[in-house]
């Protein structure tokens, strides 16, 4: 059974930085395309950095050159690292396999001073 667990949301100042964490199971990280998507209050879940199983990463506009987007194979376990945060970076973060309709439950990460 495919199963992703997110950590490492929180609370950050603007300006601020948070790495976020994707714990994987019964899934072999590098067999598809992982990404993380977000969902902000009142809008749909959007794409936000996605890594093919070849290792490339694919950025939206909105976070490019903030974010980056790895994986440790041994670990299992895909990372978002958040750089440069803005108050609209607000929302909760999932990650996942779009193809497997396989999500996790999500980790809150909110902007604010």
């Amino acid at each position: 059974q495919v199963q992703f667990v997110e950590s490492g949301g929180g609370l950050v100042q603007p300006g601020g930085s948070l790495r976020l964490s994707c714990a994987a199971s019964g899934f072999t990280l590098g067999s598809y395309t992982m990404s993380w998507r977000r969902q902000a209050p009142g809008k749909g879940r959007e794409l936000v950095a996605q890594i093919s199983s070849g290792g490339s990463p694919y950025y939206v506009n909105s976070v490019k050159g903030r974010f980056t987007i790895s994986r440790d194979k041994a670990k299992n376990t895909l990372y978002l690292q958040m750089n440069s945060l803005k108050p609209e970076d607000t929302a909760v973060y999932y990650c996942g396999v779009y193809s497997l309709a396989a999500w996790g439950q999500g980790t809150q990460v909110t902007v604010s001073s």
